[in-house]
């Protein structure tokens, strides 16, 4: 496989002519071994025992990262893999200094590689601390390195980065070869995006450009489900968000948005009268949340936006959140919820909705959450059920995906991608 890569690697990864960026690497850039204090650090703590000479099998997973890396956003990888090889055939001819030069060469490019896997894209509100992005230290990557029981299963596992990330590059990786080297610039805003999922854990990811959940546990995927999101206009489109679901809520009320009060709620009040609210579920509340009397809201002075009030529907069949809504910290109001109107499910577009998340199957999900059917010992609203354990969430956005092995899209409906290759 080396040789196969290497070749692939010299040729350089190219997109095509109307990207913004393209991964190929300068061919001259190479590594100062005397410039880099960490790795010398490093060597001198240990006595300047080996770590990757004295295992080939982690030193050629090292080299066929490195010589793939510009898409994992190292476009230096391949001139990084072309210096070590030829340090190490030099070593092998008996050259003790090229020896310890690609030693200490081989730590350098790990560690760059490993803080590529770990810069966060462009777009990303991490919401709660427990889902912040860690960018280690030199030191950290290599002192846990040496620690690891076997350093192959290490850098193994290390860059398969996450199930989703890890097929979407492997797909990726075949489709610039047999495309002498083009590759469609939507993967490489994609690969950027699902590199910040984690490696491993229990996590909910929902991919808004395709409009569908995952469930995540043991480095696989447990259960999907299509989801409705956000529309494509700037104000509705659902943003990427990282964050962590602590409880769902069981027979929740619908809080009304005040836009959609104004728009919606008085305008049909007018048309329709009081009897609108009534077989809507609809309760009438003053800003300090007091019960107001429908029939005393001057409905005209709320639908011109001179006057506001706000609006909760009560649970049950007609109530957009459903049975279930999973709220998470964040700053835009975005939740997941269940919804009465599945037809919708069955669109092809389903950017739908005003920036939160319906669920296909919100039991489902409630269940793979809660470890227990989402059911109710009464029918009082509200009821806050806090998980057995936290588990993150993160809203991204892939407009590639992988389809039996090959590269599939869907249309940058929101525009990030061509916002990201603006940015390169």
């Amino acid at each position: 496989m080396v040789a196969g890569v290497a070749c692939a690697a010299l040729m350089g990864l190219a997109v095509p002519a109307n990207a913004a960026t393209s991964p190929e690497l300068p061919s001259g850039s190479t590594y100062n071994l005397a410039a880099d204090q960490s790795v010398n650090a490093f060597y001198a703590a240990r006595g300047d025992a080996p770590l990757w000479m004295a295992d080939s099998a982690a030193t050629g997973g090292l080299l066929d990262a490195l010589q793939r890396a510009p898409l994992d956003g190292l476009a230096s990888g391949p001139a990084l893999a072309a210096q070590a090889q030829a340090l190490l055939a030099r070593s092998r001819a008996g050259d003790a200094a090229a020896r310890a030069s690609a030693e200490r060469l081989l730590s350098y490019a790990w560690v760059q590689y490993v803080q590529a896997l770990q810069t966060p894209p462009a777009g990303m509100t991490y919401a709660d601390a427990w889902v912040k992005p860690r960018r280690d230290s030199a030191a950290s990557i290599l002192e846990r390195t040496a620690a690891a029981r076997s350093l192959a299963d290490h850098v193994r596992s290390t860059v398969k980065v996450n199930p989703i990330y890890s097929e979407l590059r492997d797909a990726a990786w075949a489709a610039a070869q047999a495309n002498g080297g083009q590759l469609d610039p939507r993967v490489l805003a994609s690969l950027d995006r699902a590199r910040d999922i984690p490696p491993q854990g229990r996590y909910v990811m929902i991919d808004t450009a395709g409009a569908r959940l995952y469930m995540i546990e043991d480095g696989r995927v447990a259960d999907t489900m299509k989801v409705i999101v956000g529309k494509a206009d700037a104000s509705t489109q659902t943003p990427m968000i990282a964050s962590t679901i602590y409880y769902a809520t069981l027979n929740p009320y619908w809080h009304v948005s005040a836009e959609m009060v104004r728009s919606l709620i008085a305008r049909n009040t007018l048309d329709q009268g009081m009897g609108y609210l009534k077989s809507h579920g609809y309760q009438v509340m003053s800003p300090d949340g007091q019960l107001l009397d429908p029939a005393k809201v001057d409905w005209r002075a709320v639908a011109a936006g001179t006057d506001s009030v706000l609006v909760r529907q009560l649970p049950g069949p007609l109530n957009s959140m459903g049975r279930i809504k999973i709220p998470f910290p964040n700053g835009s109001d975005i939740y997941l919820h269940d919804t009465p109107n599945k037809d919708l499910f069955a669109q092809d577009d389903r950017s739908l909705s005003h920036g939160c998340i319906r669920l296909q199957d919100a039991e489902r999900l409630g269940r793979w959450l809660m470890g227990r059917d989402p059911q109710t010992a009464s029918t009082e609203p509200e009821q806050n059920v806090l998980l057995p354990k936290a588990v993150p969430i993160y809203v991204t956005y892939l407009t590639a995906h992988v389809e039996n092995g090959q590269l599939s899209f869907v249309d940058d409906a929101y525009g990030r991608d061509t916002q990201v290759a603006a940015l390169r």
